[in-house]
C-alpha cells in the first residue's frame, strides 16, 4: 500500500550563510539557506531555537510575522530583525502559487 504521494525529491548544492549579531536587547544567530527550491526564497533558521521560515525581503517588512515565526515578544526587537532581513534577503516578485 502506498500511503504517500511524492511531491518532490530534489538534491542541490546550496549556499549557506551564518550570521551572528547583537542588538541593544538580544543576541541572534541565523543560518540563511539560499536555494533554487521554493521559487528561490531563502530558508531562514534561528540557530538558537531551531525556528525557521521561508522569507524574502518584502515579507521581512511584516513585523507581526517576524514576531510570530521567531516567537519574539518585544516589538522593538522584531523591528530590528525586520530591518536586518529587509536589507539582507533578496526581493521576490512573483504571484502566489495557491
Amino acid at each position: 500500500m502506498n500511503l504517500f504521494e511524492r511531491l518532490y525529491d530534489e538534491q542541490e548544492d546550496v549556499k549557506v550563510q551564518f550570521i551572528g549579531f547583537t542588538t541593544e536587547k538580544a543576541r541572534y544567530d541565523f543560518g540563511i539557506v539560499y536555494t533554487n527550491m521554493f521559487f528561490g526564497k531563502p530558508l531562514v533558521v534561528c540557530m538558537q531555537t531551531g525556528r525557521s521560515t521561508l522569507m524574502c525581503a518584502e515579507e521581512a517588512e511584516n513585523v507581526e510575522d517576524i514576531m510570530k515565526v521567531f516567537q519574539i515578544h518585544c516589538e522593538d526587537e522584531a523591528k530590528d530583525l525586520s530591518l536586518f532581513f529587509s536589507k539582507k534577503l533578496p526581493t521576490m516578485s512573483f504571484e502566489a502559487q495557491y
